[in-house]
């Protein structure tokens, strides 16, 4: 197998299983919060506590995948230009 059938042979197989993620799970953990809803903080003590909700993720801890996001655009633009 040629280094270019290869290399688009593994680029193939990565698009894929991406796919298949934002198929099966099309939410994944908040990177700002990592997943908590909320920003962790210290008190005076050293000990920790829960700071302010995320903004990002409005307080769940999940987020919408971005192949999950360009395919549900890609879905609207396509039912809207179809009616």
């Amino acid at each position: 197998m040629t280094p270019i059938a290869l290399t688009i042979a593994c680029l193939m197989l990565v698009t894929l299983g991406y796919s298949a993620l934002c198929a099966g799970s099309p939410f994944g953990t908040c990177r700002k919060c990592s997943g908590f809803g909320f920003a962790m903080d210290t008190d005076r003590k050293g000990r920790p506590k829960r700071g302010k909700s995320c903004r990002r993720c409005r307080a769940t801890g999940k987020r919408i995948r971005v192949g999950r996001w360009l395919f549900n655009r890609a879905q609207r633009i396509y039912r809207e230009g179809t009616h």
